[in-house]
């Protein structure tokens, strides 16, 4: 709660109608009051707690300076909120020697320059203390149901900082354990200056217990996670002393955001969203200039570097091409962030769309086919994968399209790539990439319809083998033979095969337009379905 003051004590009518003068420690007015007591005891100092406000008529107070000099200083140790005198009874003007003192000791002392009825003010300054008291459970109380709420209901990290900016009002960043911005929400001040600057920031802001507040830089921390394996910490902008319910907020908006972790049972799956959510901006919009801050933020650099789109494809057995992938492109992903860090290349890495995709950031001296072959070699030590690498821009404008291209390339890699995985390029992929890039193109769609529909909805009706026939022809070129031992049959059966399917198609088999018709079209349907194997 934000404790009564002084200051506020002296604006209550009840002793404003005191007429109060403040005779020194105007400066501490801040101080809290916690609760007011009348007495006339001269060595009433120890039995005060801290935050006390005394009200006195001076009647026992000592008579020599010293003994006042005495009583200012048992005030302050007691940490007594201040004095106040009502004059009239004992002195029409404060001694010389006890405003000195207050001052001295930063004890504010205000005198009442007309009667005041003692009980009366107590039970003023007491009822408001009482009911701010009541106003601060209650609004804990709401802290507590809110994030008790948004835990029931397994909110993710995006709904518990928008509950953290509603609650305390103020600007809020997440950031992880490398000081790198993965989410934050604006206040009622312009944020860009602090978030321009912020992995200094909060390097210079220590964090030695579970919270803490640096009042020189207006940010109130506190750690997400245990504090042996916190992944990050969250700050709250706070340019006064943080309330108790302030602390409460970011507290248990730090335990909502470590249960989302536990629950989702991936240890940097905060880090993960952030690039999924950036790499989606980035292929829908790279040339946004509130997603190049926020790249920069998450820890990819922008500025003066060049990019480099990858995607990862798991290698997938025959036998398992129909299970989910789930767990190899949490393994991918994991894998490729792994290696990453390892070789000091920033990156975005995230699964996009069935894919694992990565967006390397590097600088402009940087070899990036050197970078790329190196990464792709610590991936490839611990995942079967088939990668496929975007042209090197240093645009951030092409940004998408070096990732899109990436894609186009795993996409339009040939069956024996694919089997043995390895690292493409656009120069590898050569008719496959153009397919890969035109696969959506309804006249290319037309086109493989055109030349194969009668092939598969014959097999389809009788279970026949021509389409496969025919690919393996024009696989095998060269060699009949080595074609027809490619489906395990024999020549006369593959021969029959063959020329059913010319029959079929009304169509010479050996004539090389023909032969480059087929092969056109099948490799654009390979891709359309996405069974390159």
């Amino acid at each position: 709660m934000d404790f009564l003051t002084v200051a506020d004590v002296l604006a209550m009518p009840a002793v404003r109608s005191a007429g109060p003068r403040v005779a020194a420690g105007a400066t501490w007015l801040h101080n809290p009051v916690r609760w007011v007591h009348s007495g006339e005891l001269a060595d009433i100092g120890p039995l005060l707690r801290e935050g006390d406000l005394l009200l006195s008529t001076g009647i026992a107070m000592p008579d020599t300076d010293e003994g006042l000099r005495q009583v200012a200083a048992s005030l302050s140790e007691s940490g007594a909120a201040g004095l106040v005198v009502e004059l009239g009874r004992r002195w029409t003007v404060l001694p010389r020697a006890l405003v000195q003192a207050c001052d001295n000791h930063r004890l504010p002392l205000i005198a009442l320059v007309r009667e005041a009825r003692f009980a009366t003010l107590a039970q003023a300054v007491g009822e408001r203390i009482v009911e701010e008291q009541l106003a601060e459970l209650r609004e804990t109380q709401r802290v507590h149901d809110t994030f008790t709420d948004l835990g029931i209901a397994e909110a993710g990290p995006g709904e518990i900082l928008d509950a953290v900016q509603r609650l305390a009002g103020a600007a809020v960043i997440l950031e992880s354990e490398q000081h790198h911005v993965l989410d934050y929400r604006s206040g009622a001040d312009d944020l860009a200056p602090a978030l321009a600057d912020w992995a200094r920031t909060a390097r210079s802001m220590p964090l030695d217990g579970r919270t803490g507040w640096d009042g020189e830089r207006g940010w109130l921390i506190t750690r997400v996670g245990r504090h042996d394996r916190g992944w990050g910490r969250l700050a709250i902008q706070s340019r006064t002393t943080p309330s108790r319910r302030q602390v409460a907020i970011v507290e248990r908006a730090a335990a909502a955001l470590a249960l989302h972790r536990l629950h989702d049972r991936h240890r940097d799956n905060v880090v993960r969203r952030t690039h999924h959510e950036l790499l989606l901006a980035l292929l829908a919009n790279p040339a946004s200039e509130e997603v190049l801050r926020r790249c920069g933020l998450a820890g990819l650099p922008v500025r003066r570097r060049q990019f480099v789109g990858l995607t990862l494809r798991p290698i997938v057995a025959a036998a398992s091409a129909d299970q989910p992938r789930r767990p190899q492109l949490d393994e991918i992903t994991a894998a490729v962030v792994h290696a990453a860090h390892e070789a000091r290349v920033p990156a975005l890495v995230s699964d996009v769309d069935g894919d694992v995709r990565a967006l390397l950031s590097l600088p402009l001296a940087a070899e990036p086919d050197h970078v790329v072959d190196d990464l792709a070699t610590r991936v490839r030590h611990r995942q079967d994968v088939v990668i496929g690498v975007g042209l090197t821009t240093v645009r951030a404008g092409d940004i998408d399209r070096t990732l899109q291209e990436s894609q186009q390339v795993v996409g339009s890699v040939g069956p024996g790539g694919e089997a043995l995985g390895g690292v493409y390029r656009l120069d590898d992929v050569h008719l496959r990439g153009l397919l890969a890039m035109l696969a959506d193109d309804h006249r290319v769609q037309a086109f493989v319809r055109r030349e194969l529909a009668a092939l598969k909805e014959h097999d389809m009706r009788r279970n026949t083998g021509l389409l496969d026939a025919v690919r393996a022809l024009l696989r095998h070129p060269t060699s009949k033979s080595d074609a027809a031992a490619s489906l395990h049959i024999s020549r006369p059966v593959f021969y029959d095969r063959l020329g059913r399917a010319a029959r079929l198609l009304d169509a010479d088999l050996d004539d090389a337009d023909t032969r480059v018709s087929l092969q056109v079209a099948m490799i654009a349907d390979e891709i359309a379905n996405g069974n390159v194997a």
